[in-house]
């Protein structure tokens, strides 16, 4: 499948509508107490930018950002792939950008946080050379919770 992928602002419709398509995915999945969601106007900071991977028609099928903290820190979040695209490549190409331009901006540490058990995210993290570790930023240490 051919996708364009590009900076965007979340505060659009259909934008919108993804990110609520990823947050009850998540739902779906783990207790609301362990969720830690970014709103779309989160997203819609100066310290996060957001990528959406459009089809040929120009509908989003998938997103991903780039979250900025003190001490040169970068946080992958709210990375998504409608589940009847997954395993096309498309989180991995946005994960490169976000990869790309934590390197243009100086960034010395890109982490993240994931959920026990999304094996397909921990195979597209893994192969960008993302390793396990401990708790990052201010996450909590819960059963539920992968760090790298």
């Amino acid at each position: 499948m051919t996708v364009r992928i590009a900076i965007e602002q979340p505060l659009q419709d259909d934008i919108r509508g993804l990110i609520a398509e990823l947050n009850a995915y998540l739902l779906s999945l783990f207790p609301p107490e362990v969720c830690s969601h970014m709103t779309v106007e989160q997203m819609n900071q100066p310290d996060t930018t957001v990528f959406i991977a459009r089809d040929a028609q120009g509908v989003p099928v998938s997103c991903g950002a780039l979250r900025r903290h003190a001490g040169g820190i970068g946080e992958v979040k709210r990375m998504y792939t409608r589940p009847a695209l997954q395993g096309q490549g498309i989180g991995g190409r946005i994960l490169a950008q976000i990869e790309d331009l934590a390197r243009a901006e100086g960034l010395g540490h890109l982490v993240l946080e994931t959920g026990q058990g999304l094996f397909a995210a921990w195979h597209v993290y893994e192969r960008a050379g993302f390793h396990r570790c401990g708790p990052v930023l201010t996450y909590p240490d819960i059963p539920t919770s992968v760090f790298l």
